[in-house]
């Protein structure tokens, strides 16, 4: 009997002509919708807006914009409140230093008042013992009366050019900065040093009288005679023979310095005599510390 072939029995499902192409197949299923969904949820559950980037950045601009609007907006208006506020307290001010001047200014006057009335009288008094030649030439020399008389006056003021606080070295300093083309109070110091050596009688600087016990100093850019601050230009006033004043002083080592000032460093400086130069009495002559000389001390120097 001839074998039969044998029979190879056939799987119990057909299969898909496509099974080799699963790349396409599963392109063709699943198209990208499903893939922009899938960002979207992503975004979404991240906390983000499904906005565009665009949009996101206009929207915070803007609202950028209009909270710097609303400060500078809520800053004015507190300005415009506190504006009547600080221009009243500053009126306050200025009417409380006004006050406070104008009382000083009438206080200095009454002092000056009675100085002069204290000088009339202590010359009236020296007049009754006799002593009057003496007591008004010691006034005079003291600077404890007023005086007049011919002199020369001599105006010293910063040169053009002068700023305070110069920059680099300078071998003109004077209390602690260096020169700037300002008057100093040790150049004041030789000027008035200079007129006294020079036959002077009386001097004075911008008004203020001075004596034996005055005293030129600084403080700052400014310059202190018995602790008043003077401005320039500095007028010196100086009683005593004119002509003879005038030379005697150019001619000196003090005068010649000045000149130099006015060579180097560009300070001005003018003299000129005068017929006539009045000057105010010194605000106060106080001795603190001299004693009288008793006549047992004078036999036990002698």
């Amino acid at each position: 009997m001839p074998q039969q072939p044998p029979v190879r029995s056939s799987p119990a499902g057909s299969r898909r002509p496509d099974a080799s192409m699963s790349l396409i197949t599963n392109v063709m299923d699943h198209s990208l919708d499903d893939g922009y969904a899938e960002a979207a949820a992503r975004r979404k559950a991240q906390g983000e807006s499904g906005l565009p980037k665009t949009l996101r950045a206009r929207l915070g601009l803007a609202a950028g914009l209009v909270l710097a609007a609303l400060v500078v907006t809520v800053g004015a208006a507190q300005a415009r409140v506190a504006a009547p506020v600080v221009a009243k307290e500053r009126q306050e001010l200025i009417d409380r230093i006004d006050g406070e001047t104008a009382a000083a200014d009438k206080l200095e006057g009454s002092v000056d008042r009675l100085r002069d009335e204290v000088a009339a009288r202590q010359r009236a008094a020296l007049r009754s013992t006799g002593g009057s030649a003496e007591a008004d030439l010691v006034g005079v020399l003291s600077g404890a009366t007023s005086v007049h008389g011919p002199g020369v006056k001599l105006v010293v003021n910063d040169a053009k050019e002068a700023s305070s606080g110069g920059g680099g070295s300078n071998p003109r300093e004077t209390s602690g900065f260096s020169d700037t083309g300002r008057v100093r109070d040790r150049d004041m110091q030789r000027v008035v040093n200079g007129l006294w050596a020079s036959g002077a009688e009386a001097v004075a600087v911008n008004g203020q009288r001075l004596t034996a016990l005055s005293a030129i100093r600084a403080a700052g850019d400014a310059i202190l005679v018995d602790n008043k601050p003077l401005v320039p230009p500095y007028t010196v006033l100086a009683v005593g023979d004119g002509e003879r004043l005038s030379t005697r002083f150019q001619n000196s080592a003090d005068g010649l310095y000045l000149h130099a000032l006015e060579q180097n460093y560009g300070i001005r400086a003018t003299i000129s005599t005068e017929g006539d130069v009045s000057l105010p009495a010194a605000p106060s002559v106080i001795v603190r510390t001299a004693q009288p000389t008793t006549e047992k001390t004078e036999k036990g120097t002698s």
